[in-house]
């Protein structure tokens, strides 16, 4: 299963977003089985569409989660605690909730790769001290 963060979600939902038509072109290209995020990335998602297009812009993402194109995964209380520690070791960075989720999903769940638009990912390390393989 691949992780999916926000930036492309929003991009993909979005025709007017900069990163549109190149995260098109990766989706494409990408195993049609399901892309699995977090509660926090779906949230942000969730608000940075609907600021842009209100409902008929969120509407779509609803679609993705009730299709099974996107799953969402329930963070245990033992990843948010992870949460926790990763968010102030890169305090400088600054981490965000919804990266500090994708990363203690990756490890929880030995996901390796991950579709973001964010550059901070190749900044953060997983508990092994490994990297996410980053689809951008």
């Amino acid at each position: 299963m691949i992780l999916i963060d926000t930036g492309p979600i929003v991009a993909l939902l979005d025709v007017d977003d900069a990163n549109h038509d190149s995260c098109v072109a990766i989706i494409k290209q990408l195993p049609a089985g399901p892309l699995l995020t977090t509660w926090p990335c779906f949230t942000e998602a969730m608000y940075l569409l609907g600021s842009v297009g209100g409902f008929r812009y969120q509407s779509p993402l609803w679609g993705l989660y009730t299709s099974g194109r996107l799953h969402l995964h329930d963070l245990t209380r033992v990843e948010i605690e992870r949460m926790v520690v990763l968010m102030n070791q890169y305090q400088d960075t600054p981490m965000d909730l919804a990266d500090a989720s994708l990363l203690v999903v990756a490890e929880s769940r030995a996901i390796a790769r991950i579709f973001t638009i964010d550059k901070d990912f190749y900044l953060y390390r997983l508990a092994d001290g490994s990297t996410l393989d980053i689809i951008r």
